[in-house]
């Protein structure tokens, strides 16, 4: 038997989630990756209709804040990123592959992502700043800039200066906040 982790959906609470690259490998290693991937991850905002609190791209690891999605749930929305990104990605390598070398390489031997993602529930003001500038601050940890305006793949400059950037950030009014059904 499986052990799943417990995830808590339907109180209407932000979710803090982080998802691992495959083994750790740098598959958001490059600005074109990086970007790559907020694309897909604004796709899946308006498909699945949430709110975008906060988020982080790291080369081999992601942070979001996010809120619950008018359609699904956040695993839905967290398979459709790793999906459209992986089969992305993954196309783009296969084409750049020499024909006399496909054979060397399995269809579909290559992951991106960790299987699972950690999921951790908000619901207090406190922990959402908390968990914002340790999203915001992570590159700087991380040795990757000196300050957080300098990486553009976080929602920093948004909070900082205003800017809209690739995904859409606190868009409560377009968005209908899923409420639990009333016990009847």
């Amino acid at each position: 038997m499986l052990n799943h982790p417990q995830r808590y959906y339907g109180s209407n609470d932000l979710h803090f989630i982080t998802c691992s690259c495959y083994h750790r490998q740098a598959w958001l290693a490059s600005p074109q990756r990086r970007d790559l991937f907020l694309a897909v991850f604004e796709e899946v905002r308006r498909r699945y209709g949430f709110v975008v609190v906060g988020y982080v791209v790291m080369p081999e690891h992601i942070h979001l804040l996010i809120g619950e999605p008018e359609k699904g749930d956040p695993s839905r929305v967290m398979q459709a990123i790793k999906q459209g990104f992986s089969r992305r990605v993954l196309k783009s390598l296969r084409k750049r592959r020499v024909a006399a070398q496909q054979e060397l390489f399995a269809v579909g031997a290559e992951h991106v992502w960790q299987r699972r993602f950690y999921d951790f529930n908000v619901w207090t003001a406190r922990k959402r700043i908390e968990k914002l500038r340790y999203m915001h601050r992570n590159p700087v940890a991380r040795g990757l800039v000196q300050e957080p305006e300098q990486w553009r793949w976080s929602s920093y400059r948004s909070y900082a200066f205003g800017e809209e950037g690739a995904v859409r950030i606190n868009q409560w009014g377009e968005i209908k906040m899923k409420t639990p059904a009333s016990a009847a």
